[in-house]
């Protein structure tokens, strides 16, 4: 059976995670859960030979020398402009052979549980050569409201069709589709037959494949790197993948998985992802906490004491200190620090 082309997408505005993480250093480049950087783990989860082809990883100009830096020399494709996930995978599947079944990762999640992860790779790329478009749903375990939901349909093969996606719900629809059992949060990895997508592109998005098209004839190949023509690819309208093609197509399928997932999306997200102490706490760097549960501080040198405190985070990087509410994380990207590092 042919191998996986494993595809690790590299980006972000960093704001999320500020002040840690930076818009000229986003999350993936980071070593926040563990040794390794995010970008490094993605790149770990698709290191066996026998199941992969070596990855493509995509990224602007920006973060080339990162990827250098942490991963060494790989096959790169550098988008002359960030036009979100959509013209990326599908530049991305124009320079594979039409029968390629991709893998389609964020270079900044978390999964634990990595044999579950590689479990649902091989039954979502069984049917991705059905010719399925797949996505990965995560088994939800609370009523989350910063993630968007599926639907599952009816069954196919071992996962199911998809009725619909949905987008980010509020506590009581969440709870809603917790207690129904057929939703699952969009994980947004994916696994693609290379043709297939960009078929299903051309019909849904036809000036998007248009230009994917010139701007892959365009380019060039110079030892493992790819720039694509830019004067095509700056035509494109930025989209996801999930609204260019996913919530279009009539052969979008989902395949549920328990891998122990998280996107990082924010501090409270990071927080579940570490390991918590006795008392719900997360103490990284000179820490001195005292009656304090559930908080979370990260500090990369000066002394944080905190006293009485409940489900708050405290970060410092350098000269800046976030103080926040867990229920407040979503809005950290807000901030005039983090919009204008």
């Amino acid at each position: 059976m042919s191998k996986i082309y494993p595809v690790i997408l590299c980006g972000g505005s960093g704001t999320r995670l500020w002040p840690r993480s930076r818009r000229v250093k986003p999350k993936p480049f980071l070593p926040l859960l563990g040794d390794r950087t995010l970008f490094q783990q993605a790149l770990d989860r698709v290191s066996n030979a026998e199941l992969f082809e070596a990855p493509i990883v995509v990224a602007g100009e920006a973060h080339t020398s990162f990827i250098a830096e942490q991963a060494g020399e790989h096959r790169l494709v550098v988008e002359p402009a960030a036009k979100n996930t959509a013209p990326a995978i599908a530049l991305t599947a124009r320079l594979l052979p039409r029968d390629a079944v991709m893998l389609v990762c964020p270079s900044d999640h978390h999964i634990a549980d990595e044999a579950a992860f590689l479990d649902g790779v091989r039954t979502a790329a069984s049917l991705a050569r059905e010719g399925y478009l797949v996505s990965f749903g995560i088994a939800p375990d609370r009523p989350a409201t910063g993630y968007g939901y599926i639907k599952r349909g009816e069954a196919v093969g071992a996962g199911h069709r998809i009725e619909r996606f949905v987008e980010k719900p509020d506590m009581e629809r969440a709870q809603q589709f917790l207690d129904d059992g057929g939703f699952v949060w969009n994980g947004g990895i994916f696994a693609f037959p290379a043709g297939k997508l960009l078929d299903e592109l051309a019909t849904h998005r036809p000036d998007m494949a248009e230009a994917v098209e010139a701007s892959a004839a365009s380019g060039r190949w110079v030892d493992t790197r790819f720039d694509p023509g830019a004067a095509a690819f700056a035509r494109i309208a930025g989209e996801s993948v999930d609204f260019a093609v996913m919530e279009n197509t009539s052969h979008a399928a989902v395949v549920s998985a328990d891998i122990g997932w998280s996107d990082i999306g924010d501090w409270s997200a990071l927080m579940e992802a570490r390991q918590v102490d006795e008392d719900g706490n997360v103490l990284s760097g000179r820490t001195d906490a005292m009656d304090c549960r559930g908080v979370m501080v990260d500090t990369d040198g000066p002394r944080v004491s905190i006293v009485g405190l409940t489900d708050v985070i405290v970060v410092v990087d350098g000269d800046d200190i976030l103080v926040l509410s867990r229920d407040h994380a979503q809005s950290v990207g807000k901030l005039d620090g983090a919009a204008n590092q």
